[in-house]
């Protein structure tokens, strides 16, 4: 069975690479920020920290995000 690291860097760049998914298909369907948080129901906050790589998302409110960008989620978690 797997084991994990002993600290959660590793989760921290989980949390980036999401984060800089997100981004790159926003940027490319030529979307603003905006334009995707409010659609998918998210706090402001919530997705620019999302987006920034700083906080660990809800499965929920990844899902809002992807049918939003009209992607998958787990083009999201795997890209």
């Amino acid at each position: 069975m797997p084991t994990l690291p002993d600290d959660d860097s590793w989760l921290l760049e989980e949390q980036r690479a999401i984060g800089d998914r997100i981004r790159v298909i926003r940027i490319r369907q030529d979307r603003t920020q905006e334009s995707v948080f409010l659609a998918a129901r998210v706090a402001r906050s919530t997705y620019q920290a999302i987006e920034a790589g700083t906080a660990d998302a809800r499965v929920g409110t990844l899902r809002r995000i992807a049918h939003v960008l009209g992607v998958h989620v787990t083009d999201l978690l795997h890209g």
